[in-house]
């Protein structure tokens, strides 16, 4: 089920909020946790049934799991250390079946010219962030800093429907003490506003934004793929749209998270906060998918050894962190070349600033200088992204070919009347299959949004909409008109933001992280 359909918008949503609040507001609790379970496994059931199975063993385990490892970690360490390897293990295990086996088998067989043969196996959705969620709790129990829960609250944890698709991947800590202590309050009305705001932007960014500009960015894709020669032009307009097209659809994904928790009376932790204005690589990666980064960081970067054992250590513990991280977004060579250059990105990011800081200490970097990084960063980002989209490393390296002028640097002919202003130039027109007036004024419009305007949680941060993922790191505020209040302007545009995002439904599309 989508969040951005029919069926969950005016169903599922509606009834489980309302059945909710009526359990809560008579008192019981647990009943309401336990219906809240029961609408997520729903939720999740409703692609593909069967996989209910796997999730509830998933849980089952690492609840298991994590208690025995609570127990044990003082009495018998030991124990408690091989317990944590069988329960990671298992999870991987599990991860690397469903989403890796097909993909280990086909590199065998072109490598080795084998011709092993393995059925397709269909990939379970959300497994790998209800993995990744669960191998951190049972980190945490093995540290003594998570404490025994109770089944029913851990299983919500696990299956709460508005994070379990495609995240934010979120910490026990985060989440259990709030299932404990959920109860009506006076401000619940607060609530349902913010959340319904936060959740009809998100809707808009979907089926508005993102879903049109992917007809520009897909066509171009698909002829790389075929090995058409493209334009300079063609080229960086499917590179751009997918650009945009991946920003704002996992931006509307955890808009809509956020949104949809909050409505229930619970906060996330924030997920996207205005990563193209990130002014070098790893301050894009503290603003892109947060809790991912978060999850690398804490969980494989430092128990690789994190900075603790020199510069090249480090260094190759920041390629191995993301190579792994490009590989968990999916099983091909495009995922891993991916974050393979992003690894790359983030060795000479902190080389250059250890350089900096040794030969300028305490340099303030000025305008100039800040807007160079946002570009750079920025066309970086872009040409990673022509990887994680490609279908194949040739038809990403076709396109990234283009995208250098290697097909020439030729005008469309649709564009003849935009540059009819510069007579002095001499420009050769060409017809492009890909390049249109309107593809390029989407893009330039989208670049300013996603450069300039304040994004959802500093629009909404005077209600504290999400819970900072890195301490120090909260949204900064906007000021005057463009802070939202719960007044009847507000909800009057609002409204009107709503209507559009609804009306516009019938082409219904899965979100781009449903896959990972």
């Amino acid at each position: 089920m989508l969040f951005n359909s029919h069926v969950f918008i005016f169903g599922l949503l509606p009834i489980g909020l309302v059945v909710f609040l009526a359990i809560l507001a008579l008192g019981y609790r647990r009943l309401a946790i336990g219906w809240l379970v029961a609408v997520s496994l729903f939720f999740y059931g409703w692609w593909n049934p069967p996989y209910l199975v796997l999730l509830g063993i998933s849980a089952v385990f690492n609840f298991t799991v994590g208690r025995l490892l609570s127990r044990a970690r003082d009495q018998t360490p030991g124990i408690a250390r091989g317990m944590l390897t069988l329960g990671v293990v298992s999870n991987l295990a599990a991860l690397g079946w469903f989403k890796y086996a097909n993909f280990f088998v086909d590199t065998i067989n072109v490598s080795l010219g084998q011709s092993l043969h393995l059925e397709t196996i269909v990939l379970p959705l959300a497994i790998s962030f209800f993995t990744f969620q669960q191998i951190a709790y049972l980190v945490d129990a093995q540290r003594g800093i998570a404490r025994e829960y109770d089944f029913l609250d851990y299983l919500l944890f696990v299956t709460f429907f508005p994070q379990l698709i495609a995240g934010p991947i979120v910490h026990h800590k985060e989440m259990l003490p709030q299932f404990e202590a959920l109860q009506i309050r006076r401000k619940h009305v607060e609530h349902l506003a913010i959340g319904a705001t936060i959740f009809f932007i998100g809707l808009f960014k979907k089926v508005i934004l993102a879903d049109s500009i992917a007809g520009y960015a897909t066509p171009v894709f698909s002829a790389s793929e075929a090995g058409l020669a493209l334009s300079f032009f063609e080229a960086w307009i499917g590179a751009l749209s997918y650009t945009f097209q991946l920003y704002f659809d996992f931006s509307g994904y955890s808009d809509m998270a956020i949104g949809i928790a909050r409505m229930f009376g619970i906060r996330l932790p924030l997920n996207f906060h205005s990563p193209y204005k990130s002014e070098n690589i790893i301050e894009f990666w503290r603003r892109w998918h947060m809790t991912l980064s978060r999850f690398l960081r804490e969980y494989l970067y430092f128990s690789l050894g994190g900075n603790r054992r020199g510069p090249l250590l480090r260094y190759r513990n920041l390629m191995l962190t993301m190579i792994l991280g490009g590989l968990w977004h999916g099983a091909g060579w495009t995922f891993v070349i991916w974050g393979a250059l992003h690894g790359l990105y983030l060795v000479v990011n902190h080389g250059f600033q250890n350089l900096r800081l040794t030969l300028k200490p305490g340099h303030q970097s000025g305008v100039t200088s800040r807007m160079l990084a946002r570009g750079v960063t920025f066309t970086s980002v872009v040409v990673a992204w022509v990887f994680f989209r490609a279908e194949s490393v040739p038809g990403a390296m076709n396109l990234l070919s283009s995208m250098v002028g290697a097909n020439g640097f030729a005008v469309p002919d649709t564009a003849e009347t935009l540059v009819s202003a510069l007579p002095w130039v001499d420009f050769t027109f060409t017809s492009q299959a890909f390049f249109s007036l309107e593809a390029l004024v989407s893009i330039v419009g989208l670049g300013l949004i996603v450069t300039i305007a304040p994004n959802t949680q500093q629009f909404m941060s005077r209600f504290d909409p999400a819970f900072d993922t890195y301490s120090g790191d909260s949204p900064n505020a906007t000021s005057g008109w463009m802070t939202w209040e719960p007044t009847v302007s507000w909800a009057v545009g609002c409204s009107v933001l709503a209507a559009i995002a609804l009306m516009v439904l019938s082409r219904v599309s899965e979100f781009l992280y449903f896959q990972f």
